[in-house]
């Protein structure tokens, strides 16, 4: 991980230097970026062969490019580890010649590690199976058992033992306790979640998977990245990690509640009306002395997209099964960017408009 630590302090250091700079670092550099993948690895693994990140094999042959993707690599599909595993062997193969693989936190990612599991698919818990796993599931249950007749009696006091027990083996298929063993705080992929930063900024360009909000970008980039690690560690559930205006979660870049009608008035304790995204958008940027920021999480099944003068990029086109949208990412050349994405069989390229066309 000691490339993506240096990407990330790079970056840092990026944010208070003028726009110029920001623009003369990446000339030439190329960065390859892709959005949520939610557990689809034939999708995943297509994507990045077909962006030449991967030979046949599926080692890295991207050279220097740099590989950015947005976070929600879990959930709604069954192989988020097996991408997980290869996203890894990337990032050594990768710093060995000398490119560079950025994987930023996403919700679902925060959502695995607070123990929110409401779109774990059932292929992840099965991902984890091993010989020892019924066993395992077995020694829980009978070490427990008190606690969780006591739970269930409590919504079903007639409950015979068997029905408790076939209860709670319904709701712990095997595979599951390994997988929540794994993705709780100091579990394996619990410190990976704890590992990732949050925002990258690659030359003039701001990665982030949900959003950045003008109340967000009061800290630094690095305090945010250091904010959500700190929260993935501890595994604290009312905080960044879940707060409706921070990185992981904030929609707002891209898509605003209806106003309230002309003829309401303003509650008396209501807060201040919030920037319009335009004027929220242009704050951001400014303040980290970006140009262009690049968000997921909010599929555009058509596309990605670019707007607001080419400084508002959309690449979560709903890549997986789930969603069954378009194939698709996103190429940053020499600042520039192009949307490559998967018509009919063939991958098509289209420019993207850049910062400033209006």
């Amino acid at each position: 991980m000691t490339r993506i630590t240096l990407t990330i302090l790079a970056a840092i250091a990026l944010a208070s230097a003028p726009a110029g700079a920001d623009a003369a670092s990446d000339a030439g550099q190329r960065v390859v970026a892709l959005g949520d993948l939610h557990g689809d690895y034939d999708a995943y693994i297509d994507i990045v062969a077909a962006a030449g990140l991967v030979d046949a094999d599926g080692h890295w042959s991207g050279g220097s490019t740099v590989f950015v993707q947005l976070g929600d690599v879990t959930d709604r599909g069954p192989s988020s580890r097996k991408i997980i595993e290869h996203l890894r062997t990337l990032d050594t193969e990768a710093e060995a010649a000398g490119g560079d693989v950025v994987v930023l936190a996403g919700n679902h990612e925060a959502m695995n590690v607070i123990g929110d599991l409401r779109y774990v698919h059932p292929g992840e818990y099965a991902a984890f199976v091993t010989d020892d796993s019924k066993k395992l599931r077995d020694k829980t249950f009978a070490a427990n058992e008190g606690a969780i007749t006591a739970i269930v009696h409590q919504q079903k006091p007639d409950a015979s033992e068997d029905e408790v027990r076939d209860l709670w083996m319904a709701a712990h298929p095997l595979g599951k306790l390994e997988h929540r063993a794994a993705w709780a705080p100091g579990g394996d992929y619990g410190r990976w979640a704890a590992g990732l930063p949050t925002i990258a900024k690659i030359g003039n360009s701001l990665f982030v998977h949900g959003g950045i909000s003008a109340e967000a970008s009061e800290r630094t980039i690095d305090q945010l990245n250091v904010a959500v690690s700190e929260a993935m560690t501890t595994g604290e559930a009312e905080s960044i990690l879940t707060d409706p205006l921070g990185p992981l979660w904030y929609r707002g870049n891209v898509v605003r509640e209806a106003p309230a009608a002309p003829d309401a008035a303003p509650a008396a304790d209501a807060p201040p009306p919030r920037p319009s995204v335009e004027e929220e958008l242009a704050l951001v940027l400014d303040r980290y002395g970006a140009e262009r920021l690049v968000v997921a999480h909010t599929p555009r099944r058509k596309g990605i997209g670019a707007s607001l003068g080419g400084r508002l990029v959309r690449i979560d086109t709903g890549i997986s099964a789930h969603y069954g949208g378009p194939r698709t990412y996103l190429e940053l050349v020499g600042g520039h960017a192009y949307a490559i994405e998967k018509q009919d069989g063939e991958w098509v390229r289209r420019t993207l408009p850049q910062p400033g066309d209006m």
